[in-house]
């Protein structure tokens, strides 16, 4: 009792006192820890929507690797040579070069900054930048995770091709099959003879999708496309299921192994007849072309599509890294191989391509296509006739899968740290494990794929990319950068790379999100809708009103996103109409409470950037 009485007494600047000692025990123990970690750990003290449980990189280097394995994927092999090509050859190179550091540089610099310091997904990091705007965060988990849905079918497909690369003889070779129609199928590229089909062709329509006539005429399910796409996703959950630890161990794998494969495909391919004239037809530059708009609009728009900006996966990697994780050099690093990659695998597609033409004595053109066309009939048409063709098939399949999965790991996370950052607390007590929500999550993306598996899922296949990958981006890039450049504010921005980096971003960044950034993406956005073209499957397929009213749907499914947050915003908050609109606009994310005092390491590492 003379204890307890004695407590009772104590006075209260005593109480004072030793909660100064316990606050100057947790700050020795911080000093302690390296730089990064101890800043990590002051940040999420300090922002309460943070967790101090939160998983951060291995290493940096597994951040980059995750990053670029992202930013490298398919397009760089099938959408860029064909695009440069189409827009000027060598002088396609100048616009493209111009919107990579006007655009691509300081926009992908930007959302690794917010990613960064708030510790937070897209979401949660924008509803805080921007609170007017939150609906951006959750339109970019919106796209992502449509696209992941169907994306995963290019690897299905890839493993399909893969398995059937095994074979004794390559099936794509000859005519002799059961599912070629003998009538009009030719063992090369028909060239201007309309009524023939190459072999290779004909397998990917009647032996791999067995596709239908169109869109309307569903067919029922391939089966064995059914039973590779679960395959295709337990390879996903295998790799992601313990979060970033698991992705970034897989990474130094699938994003370093398709370089091997690209150069030497590249040593091989110049060595072949012919391949001179591919690679001059990818590069002879039309300089008129740098006249014609469009040509800068491509330029623009494969910028965005190649690196990723806006689909809010950039955002989610970058904000597992330590708060002081040098991302200025990490972007330099992420855009440059990114475009260097693309430019690679332009000299491996057409070199290819010359070879075919020189082959079976055609011009170029008639052979240079793009999309699913270039790497699943043209390029395993190159492998028949080459010397080797046993060895070479399997592994470009395997490269295929390999820049794909990158890209699915990220697109995947997106969802998943959405998840985790807003219902965490809530769901985990169900699921128990965090390792169930990613299942979860990966069942549901494998349910949403079903329909691209059908005999008529090409048709599907085609409206989603169109109406997704191409309408709905521009709007989400554009609301995305008036929310963190111009609303949220470059100041705002500058103090939150000072605080990472000890030094505020140069000049030119600082122009660009003021400036550049914000009226080349309005101009593109513009060009986009006047300049809007229906989808189309092929030369000749177009598509009925009713699937043209349904990619629409497709598209608002995330653009939706953006008025409905900005209403329940207005709606939820008190005050008049002008108050509600000035609170809205007012970022919450905290830039005060975080160490003024960089570690040393960031100063150094920001100067050799």
């Amino acid at each position: 009792m003379g204890v307890g009485a004695d407590n009772k007494s104590v006075s209260t600047s005593a109480k004072f006192t030793l909660q100064q000692l316990e606050e100057e025990k947790e700050e020795v123990e911080l000093d302690k820890m390296t730089p990064g970690s101890a800043e990590a750990m002051r940040l999420a003290k300090a922002d309460p929507q943070s967790t101090e449980s939160r998983e951060l990189w291995g290493r940096r280097l597994e951040f980059v690797l995750a990053s670029i394995g992202y930013a490298v994927g398919l397009g760089n092999v099938w959408r860029f040579p064909y695009l440069c090509y189409r827009s000027g050859g060598g002088a396609f190179l100048i616009p493209y070069l111009i919107m990579l550091f006007l655009c691509g540089i300081p926009l992908l610099f930007m959302e690794f900054t917010v990613g960064q310091y708030t510790r937070l997904g897209p979401v949660h990091a924008l509803a805080k930048i921007c609170p007017l705007f939150k609906g951006v965060g959750l339109a970019t988990v919106v796209i992502s995770y449509v696209l992941c849905t169907y994306y995963n079918v290019l690897m299905t497909w890839a493993l399909y091709y893969l398995l059937h690369s095994f074979s004794p003889s390559l099936p794509w070779q000859s005519c002799n099959n059961t599912w070629n129609a003998v009538g009009n199928c030719s063992t090369g590229f028909p060239g201007n003879a309309t009524h023939l089909q190459s072999a290779s062709q004909q397998f990917f329509d009647h032996k791999v999708l067995e596709v239908t006539t169109g869109i309307e005429h569903a067919g029922g399910i391939r089966w064995e496309l059914f039973g590779l796409l679960v395959l295709a996703w337990a390879i996903v959950y295998l790799c992601i299921f313990k979060g970033v630890k698991s992705t970034g161990k897989v990474v130094y794998f699938t994003a370093t192994f398709p370089y091997f494969i690209l150069f030497a495909l590249l040593i091989n391919n110049v060595q072949l007849p012919g391949a001179k004239d591919g690679i001059l037809f990818f590069l002879m530059p039309n300089w008129s072309k740098l006249l014609e708009v469009q040509v800068w609009v491509n330029a623009a728009a494969q910028i965005f599509n190649s690196i990723g900006i806006s689909f809010g996966s950039m955002i989610s990697m970058a904000s597992y890294n330590k708060f002081n994780n040098n991302i200025l050099r990490d972007t330099f690093i992420v855009c440059l191989a990114n475009s260097a990659t693309s430019i690679v695998a332009g000299f491996v597609i057409f070199s290819a391509i010359g070879y075919m033409a020189h082959i079976h004595n055609l011009p170029v053109d008639d052979i240079a296509t793009d999309g699913p066309g270039l790497v699943f009939v043209v390029y395993p048409e190159v492998f028949s006739t080459m010397p080797f063709s046993q060895l070479w098939a399997p592994l470009f399949f395997i490269m295929l899968l390999c820049l794909g999965l990158d890209s699915q790991f990220a697109m995947v996370e997106v969802a998943v740290t959405f998840i985790m950052d807003g219902f965490g607390k809530k769901i985990l007590p169900i699921f128990k494990r965090k390792e169930l929500i990613i299942l979860a999550v990966c069942s549901f993306g494998f349910l949403l794929g079903i329909p691209h598996i059908t005999r008529g899922g090409i048709y599907v296949f085609q409206l989603m990319d169109h109406y997704t990958a191409v309408v709905s981006l521009m709007f989400l890039a554009f609301f995305e950068v008036l929310a963190i450049t111009l609303i949220f504010g470059v100041r705002r921005l500058s103090i939150m790379v000072e605080k990472m980096l000890g030094k505020k971003p140069n000049l030119f960044f600082r122009v660009c999100w003021q400036f550049l950034s914000p009226m080349l993406v309005l101009g593109i956005l513009i060009s986009s809708i006047f300049q809007y073209t229906p989808a189309r499957y092929g030369k000749s397929y177009t598509y009925p009103f009713w699937a043209e009213v349904v990619g629409w749907f497709i598209s608002l499914v995330s653009i939706i996103w953006i008025p409905l947050g900005a209403l329940h915003e207005l709606w939820t908050t008190e005050g008049s109409m002008l108050q509600r609109l000035k609170k809205s606009i007012t970022p919450t994310v905290d830039l005060e409470s975080v160490s003024e005092k960089p570690s040393a390491e960031s100063i150094v590492l920001f100067t050799a950037a």
